[in-house]
């Protein structure tokens, strides 16, 4: 009988626990058994509708860095802006920042985080 069993029946559930299913779960998504937890996070976001604005400013907002897929928008031009134009405005109003990763990704930075946009060349 392992540990889990033994806690199992101490506490009286009858089912056995599966580790596995118990780290893969929804509960354990943001937790880093490994590390002790960080000062901010980069984390990725799909960008498809406005209500995903909200979750980035709520990011935003916990100081965390977003990389933004936006390769569902690529078809539907005016969505895109709009819904760029709107993160353009929030990250200007709070002092973060903007750009382009790539053709289908975004970077959006929190408050006092800037991005270098231009390429600087290695000395020779």
């Amino acid at each position: 009988m392992g540990f889990f069993d033994k806690m199992g029946k101490n506490l009286g559930t009858s089912k056995e626990l599966d580790i596995e299913e118990y780290m893969n779960s929804e509960e354990m998504a943001d937790v880093d058994v490994m590390n002790e937890p960080a000062d901010f996070y980069v984390k990725p976001v799909i960008l498809k509708e406005e209500a995903d604005i909200a979750l980035i400013e709520a990011e935003l907002d916990k100081r965390n860095i977003i990389i933004a897929d936006i390769s569902e928008l690529m078809k539907r031009e005016n969505t895109r802006k709009d819904l760029i134009s709107k993160l353009k405005e929030y990250t200007s109003k709070i002092n973060g920042d903007i750009g382009q990763l790539g053709a289908d990704k975004i970077m959006i930075t929190p408050a006092k985080v800037k991005i270098i946009k231009s390429k600087k060349q290695p000395p020779k």
